[in-house]
């Protein structure tokens, strides 16, 4: 019983590790990456769908994405919800084929991206702490309704608490590596 409530927490904590790697590939670095675009919706006959199920989407050069829809009528569109996403791109149409350049970032821009990533690293830290906080409340009820001893309860509560401190390093790990390539000019 102890071991699932442990499997589960190491699992729930994951996720939010992953949803940080997510959040981050979301945000515009100097360098082009494709992920960049996959967040971004098209209309496609009614439907919202991610821009990568209606078009490929690959690197040119280290500053430049190429869209490619598969079909002719889809290219206003993608352009249009490029242009509209938070992203601050500017594409380019030639004929079927969409270029995306990347603009260079200003040093004050930055700054405030990499406050950004501060921000969602400290969101991802207290998504981890809350799963610690859940999994410490269930083991105390479980101690209270006397189905675990005061020895299992102790050691569970430090293996919970080795594995917050092992996923908020990982965190950290991740901000330092996105603020480094941030500033990267």
């Amino acid at each position: 019983m102890l071991d699932d409530i442990k499997k589960d927490a190491n699992e729930r904590m994951n996720k939010c590790v992953t949803a940080l790697k997510n959040e981050l590939k979301k945000l515009r670095t100097g360098r082009a990456h494709t992920s960049l675009l996959e967040h971004i919706r098209v209309e496609y006959y009614g439907n919202l769908v991610p821009l990568n199920q209606v078009a490929n989407i690959a690197l040119e050069d280290a500053r430049t994405l190429t869209v490619t829809p598969w079909e002719k009528p889809m290219v206003q569109v993608i352009e249009k919800a490029i242009m509209k996403s938070d992203l601050g791109l500017m594409p380019n149409t030639a004929g079927q084929v969409i270029r995306v350049p990347m603009p260079p970032l200003t040093e004050e821009r930055r700054r405030d991206l990499t406050k950004v990533v501060r921000h969602e690293a400290e969101n991802a830290r207290v998504a981890v702490r809350n799963v610690r906080r859940d999994v410490m409340n269930e083991l105390k009820e479980m101690l209270k309704e006397k189905l675990v001893s005061q020895d299992d309860d102790r050691r569970a509560q430090d293996e919970v608490q080795k594995l917050t401190d092992r996923h908020v390093a990982e965190i950290d790990q991740i901000l330092a590596e996105k603020e480094k390539e941030l500033m990267q000019v």
